[in-house]
């Protein structure tokens, strides 16, 4: 029988609520849960997939399903059982603590973990092994977010609440892409515009992105100059008299230091600074300052909302506080519609702050460096003491790891051979270390190639726990079937080697693990909250099981018979919050000393790594609209691919004229660090001197390889180390960087429609040859079914055997195939086509493509393979070299972009179908959803239509939508 099971998605920090279909042992499909206050149904193009992730197929080809053991480094790991695996580590980090003591091992987390394994991850190593070497990917996530709550309000806390976008008077958006990073978040942000029209939303960014183009004010500043941009805010409202003075006065310190230090940023020098207009910045300042009223006696409420570009900064922490100090400055805090809301990147980095699963934290947020608090931490778990030495951080650990300091890492649910900066540090880190477990899910990532022992974990649909997301609400994430294979949970696998360790003498001789389930890892964590900001002594996995639960929520906070207290009904006539908070510091106390909000005046820093004659470009990083992080899940679908089907790197036009750069060439981009091949693609979103790539390609899918021969690693080969000092949350969004035109003339296309079972093999043996070419890609695409697209280049054509290899790869060794070469001149060619098995006598057409040498006819022989069109009829054109299309084939058939994933619709197709539509933009665009269906499901392509809307010219004529049936 069909069942379902409530659950949450495993993305973004949104924390959205789902409903997951399955029979017997698989899932079959993925809706929003209507009830749930995050999303109330939504999903966006990732959350709506995730069924199909879990496809058998994709399971037995790209999870962990037994362990496995890599006897000699560069071998091919070979099962072992779990009794065998757990001795082994436990044997391994036991000689390693008793040879070189506790600071010689690191483990480094996920904030994909639920907050059960963060927990037992953290005990582990600061209660067991007794050391803080325990860092977190939400290192390079909200660290920085963490560092600027804690120095002004007092604790890491949002403030906010996702309800408050439905009371904004004017939103605030800075370094946030919050229409690709959180859809379903903007599409809240969307109806709140449509409900209230003269809700003012204002973007800053040094890209011009979607969520930038549905902004009624866009400030395009320079990167890394946000410090500038706020202190020049501050002084216009300090020189207008915007500032909340009887609040500054009762609810605040530190705002006489401020005031001197914006004293200097006057509208001229911030302007100049941050690259903006004077009229653009007192724009945004009265809007901000008012709530777009204009006047500071009738004050509406502005929410700020931001993420990684002002997180992922060297200023990290400035760019947080400085924000922070607008909203304390003119009252914009603790009130509906009000505060400082940051966004938090990963479905659970809030939890693992939760439970001070960091180098510098722990549990219920204590800081380390507090006395009083790690004695409590200790009592709470019997011990005399917790270590009170720092631990490393993300960029320290690895560093020491690769100095030699390091002897063992555990690596859980991260993948830091691609997330990291400089990538050759992390990579000699891995080699360097003499023992190397990587936890996880998937068999897929780029760590595992370094891993000495691997360790299957459960995923999405298989865990049972909680996570917390960006609102402080914990949902539970619940199991709707049986883990694949041998694969077990994670805070299972923490529990049964940290039992190893204590068998061999490491640690106190009383079981510091004595959980039969999460359940029993949750409530210790609970208890460790009493007391706290974040106090959730008043909640139960029973309450988080009848719904999610923001806190703090108290055991003496007030409660019906019920359990239950009622809050004001959100918009959408459900309760906002049955129990908890919704909302922080609305009587202006703080968890401070002295209860008051604390100005923090900074410097505004320079992005540390300036550009310069050598490296003329900065280099900005951002995500993907349907892709997540280092792909492992997402990567699996070819769907997914359709909005951005390759990597590239992103420049102004004006500045690859000046280069001589034509779109899709390919170029060097490199920094001090490093360098990568890749294609180069005009943008209008990026302004002159400066470039964009997607933060998801890595060596998973970009490859090749350097002058010496060794790998290229993807994006984060050239990204810069240097880190925030107060959060030691590197700079991954700035790097100064020059492109310069590869001379590859060599090419190659491969393109593929296999078979499901043979997706992953094919994909996975195609990669180990990547780094043979100069440059190399390999990655999925498809929609209903799914196919491989292999590119290439180098200076010389390869050898007849690594073709040959490809070929019997892409299925071209097969009979029939058609070919054509001429090695004199590196020319191949080979194309395979089928007819249905069921219509023998139907048309015929392509199921494989090898074009070397020659690739021009790229533009036609894609299109009639990925849309499948008959191509019986062209005959030996096939084998025609050069870029000439048959004169046959419709010019309209060309392939284009894929912008709406749902539904599978081409931006030529939108294109065609708005020059046939009048109206205004509303209409028009109901019209083209009407037609083809585009955005009428996850939303997620909505900000898109609307930019192809406003760049369509309309029809003369208004066009009648069509009629929706029942």
């Amino acid at each position: 029988m069909p069942k379902e099971t409530r659950s949450t998605c495993p993305y973004c920090g949104v924390g959205c609520g789902v409903i997951i279909e399955s029979e017997g042992a698989q899932i079959t499909g993925v809706r929003g849960d209507p009830d749930h206050p995050a999303n109330f149904g939504r999903l966006c193009s990732k959350g709506s997939t995730l069924h199909l992730t879990t496809a058998p197929e994709i399971t037995r080809q790209q999870r962990l399903l037994q362990p496995l053991r890599r006897w000699q480094r560069g071998e091919a790991p070979v099962a072992v059982g779990w009794d065998e695996a757990l001795d082994e580590a436990a044997t391994r980090f036991a000689h390693a603590l008793e040879a070189h003591g506790p600071d010689s091992v690191g483990f480094y987390i996920s904030g994909q973990l639920l907050t059960e394994d963060y927990y037992v991850f953290n005990k582990l190593v600061k209660g067991l092994i007794g050391s803080n070497n325990i860092d977190t990917n939400s290192r390079l996530c909200m660290s920085s977010a963490v560092a600027g709550y804690k120095l002004t309000l007092g604790a890491d806390a949002p403030p906010a609440c996702y309800e408050d976008i439905d009371h904004a008077s004017c939103l605030f958006i800075a370094g946030s892409n919050t229409a690709w990073a959180h859809p379903v978040l903007f599409r809240r942000i969307e109806d709140a515009k449509r409900r209230h029209p003269e809700l003012k939303i204002v973007v800053v960014d040094p890209r011009r992105t979607d969520t930038a183009n549905s902004a009624d004010l866009f400030l395009q500043i320079q990167p890394g100059t946000d410090v500038a941009l706020f202190h020049g805010m501050l002084h216009l409202m300090l020189w207008e008299g915007w500032t909340d003075a009887a609040y500054i006065s009762a609810h605040t310190t530190g705002f006489d230091e401020l005031k001197n230090r914006v004293r200097d940023w006057t509208p001229d020098r911030t302007a100049q600074v941050c690259g903006i207009t004077k009229e653009a910045l007192a724009e945004a300042t009265r809007l901000f300052a008012t709530g777009g009223s204009g006047d500071a006696q009738r004050r509406r409420p502005t929410l700020s909302l931001y993420c990684q570009g002002l997180n992922q900064s060297s200023s990290g922490t400035a760019k947080n506080a400085a924000l922070i100090n607008l909203h304390l400055a003119t009252g914009q805090i603790g009130k509906p519609g009000a505060g400082p809301f940051s966004l938090t990147g990963q479905p659970n980095a809030m939890g693992g702050r939760e439970v001070g699963g960091m180098a510098n934290l722990l549990s219920a947020h204590r800081d380390l460096a507090n006395p009083a608090h790690r004695a409590e931490v200790a009592a709470l778990w019997g011990l005399p003491s917790v270590p009170d030495r720092p631990g490393k951080t993300a960029v320290e650990m690895f560093q020491a790891a690769a100095d030699g300091e390091i002897k063992a890492l555990w690596i859980a649910c991260t993948n830091p051979a691609h997330s990291l900066p400089d990538q050759a540090t992390v990579r000699r880190a891995l080699q360097r270390a003499e023992f190397v477990v990587v936890q996880d899910a998937f068999a897929t990532t780029a760590t595992c190639e370094f891993a000495d022992l691997l360790l299957p974990a459960t995923s999405w649909g298989e865990k049972e726990g909680t996570v917390t997301n960006s609102e402080r609400r914990i949902s539970r994430v619940r199991a709707a079937i049986p883990a694949p294979g041998s694969a077990r949970h994670d805070w299972r696998i923490v529990v049964d080697f940290a039992h190893r360790l204590q068998a061999r003498g490491i640690g106190p001789r009383h079981d510091l693990f004595p959980y039969d389930g999460p359940e029993a890892i949750w409530n210790e964590h609970r208890a460790s909250t009493r007391g706290r900001d974040l106090d959730i002594t008043g909640l139960s996995y029973a309450l988080l099981e009848a719904a999610p639960r923001q806190w703090p929520c108290p055991a003496d906070q007030g409660q019906d018979h019920t359990g239950e207290t009622a809050t004001q009904p959100s918009p959408r006539g459900r309760p906002a919050d049955a129990l908890g908070q919704a909302r922080l510091y609305e009587e202006g106390r703080f968890p401070t000393p002295d209860g008051r909000a604390r100005f923090a005046a900074l410097d505004y820093q320079t992005v540390a790594e300036p550009r310069s004659a050598r490296f003329p470009l900065a280099l900005t990083t951002g995500r993907l609209r349907d892709q997540w992080h280092g792909m492992s899940r997402t990567g699996t679908l070819g769907r997914l691919y359709g909005h951005a089907p390759e990597p590239s790197v992103q420049m102004n036009a004006s500045d690859m004229a000046r280069r001589g750069l034509k779109e899709g060439e390919l170029v060097h981009l490199s920094s001090q660090r490093g360098a990568i091949i890749l294609p180069v693609q005009a943008s209008e979103e990026v302004a002159s001197g400066q470039a964009c790539m997607a933060m998801h390609w890595g060596s998973e899918f970009l490859s090749g390889h350097d002058s010496t021969g060794q790998p290229l690693a993807g994006v984060n080969a050239i990204t810069t180390p240097v880190f925030d000092p107060a959060s030691k949350q590197p700079e991954l969004k700035h790097a100064a960087v020059k492109v310069v035109k590869a001379e590859l003339p060599w090419t190659l296309l491969g393109l593929a429609w296999l078979a499901p079972e043979r997706v992953g093999p094919t994909r996975e043996a195609l990669r180990r040859l990547l780094p043979r070419f100069a440059y190399a890609t390999c990655v999925p695409f498809g929609h209903d079914k799914t196919g491989l697209l292999l590119r290439a280049a180098d200076a010389t054509a390869p050898s007849e055997e690594l073709l040959s290899d490809i070929e019997a790869l892409l299925g071209l060794d097969a009979n029939g195939v058609l070919r054509y070469a001429d090695r004199q001149r590196g020319q191949r060619r080979a194309l395979l086509m089928r007819r249905d098995a069921d219509t023998p006598a139907g048309p015929a057409t392509l199921q494989a493509v090898l074009l070397g040498g020659d690739t021009r006819a790229e533009s036609w022989l894609r299109a009639l393979l990925q849309q499948e069109l008959p191509v019986q009829a062209y005959g030996r054109l096939l084998l025609m070299p050069g870029a000439q299309a048959p004169a046959t084939l419709d010019a309209a058939q060309a392939v284009s972009r894929q912008v709406c994933t749902c539904f599978n619709v081409n931006e030529g197709a939108i294109t065609r179908t708005l020059a046939q539509c009048g109206g205004n933009e509303r209409e028009r665009l109901a019209t083209l959803q009407d037609r083809l269906k585009c955005g009428t499901n996850c939303g997620s392509c909505v900000p898109e239509l609307q930019r192809l809307v406003r760049r369509t010219p309309a029809a003369t004529a208004p066009t009648p939508r069509l009629e929706k049936t029942a």
